[in-house]
């Protein structure tokens, strides 16, 4: 064997280890991502009629980008919540009207990311449409952004009524006026949604469910909304319409951090 065949041998079998060593490190780093408890469930196996719209997948949020441990437009709940959502659901249909979801379970990866941005002053892209008479400053102090949320739990969901047969709603493009959330509703972004009196994800008093200041057909959405789910053990968290928890909980005092991913409900398949 020459000495370059031998100085190439050389080569290639370190290039070999550290390609060994690479996909070793991807697999060990893909094996440690934590899995969902077995009675955590994907909603659509449960009730395939809700609909989901899952915001914190896309850019159209208070961030302004995919928040982080989303890796799929999934609704993830613990089967007992799912299973009460379904009962409720299967009341709501008769009258006319399906849930649709805008967040479900939320790893607290991505509660850590909402914390990241609240800290960040300068950062105020999404303020037009979803903070407009909030000073940025005041996100903890006023409650609106919190370092735990009762989603990482797996028991809460943030969800509205749209009447059937359901319209589309268009795509947010990115960097698009923005309108506040408590303009009236035609103004507001397009959502098939019923008229709750201001958009999801409003950090304003009149996203309080009972706000005085919200009559007529608004009121008697939010009223639909909070009756068809109270009476299957769900309660409203009163300074946000959409927001319910089902209780009694499964898991009242364990945040998880699992992907929002089919992969993390391998167990529960």
């Amino acid at each position: 064997m020459t000495r370059l065949s031998s100085a190439v041998r050389g080569v290639v079998t370190v290039l070999a280890a550290l390609l060994t060593v690479t996909a070793t490190s991807a697999t060990a780093r893909a094996r440690t991502e934590p899995e969902a408890p077995a009675d955590f469930v994907a909603l659509s196996t449960v009730d395939p009629t809700i609909l989901q719209e899952m915001r914190y997948f896309t850019p159209h949020n208070f961030v302004g980008e995919r928040i982080d441990g989303y890796q799929q437009p999934l609704c993830i709940l613990t089967r007992p919540a799912a299973e009460a959502l379904h009962k409720a659901q299967t009341k709501l249909l008769r009258q006319g009207y399906t849930f649709k979801v805008y967040d479900c379970y939320r790893p607290q990866r991505a509660v850590n990311h909402f914390v990241r941005w609240a800290q960040d002053l300068d950062d105020q892209a999404m303020k037009g449409e979803f903070y407009p008479n909030v000073d940025k400053s005041r996100l903890f102090e006023d409650g609106y952004i919190a370092e735990k949320s009762g989603h990482s739990r797996g028991s809460t969901l943030d969800l509205t009524l749209v009447k059937i047969p359901a319209r589309p709603t268009r795509p947010y493009i990115p960097g698009e006026p923005l309108v506040p959330c408590y303009a009236p509703q035609q103004k507001r972004f397009p959502d098939n949604s019923v008229d709750m009196g201001t958009g999801f994800d409003c950090f304003d008093t009149l996203s309080h469910t009972l706000d005085p200041r919200i009559q007529g057909e608004q009121r008697a959405n939010r009223l639909l909304l909070k009756g068809t789910l109270e009476e299957l053990g769900f309660a409203n968290l009163a300074e946000e319409w959409w927001h319910y928890t089902f209780k009694p909980e499964p898991y009242p005092d364990t945040y998880f951090d699992f992907p929002v991913s089919a992969k993390s409900l391998t167990k529960a398949y």
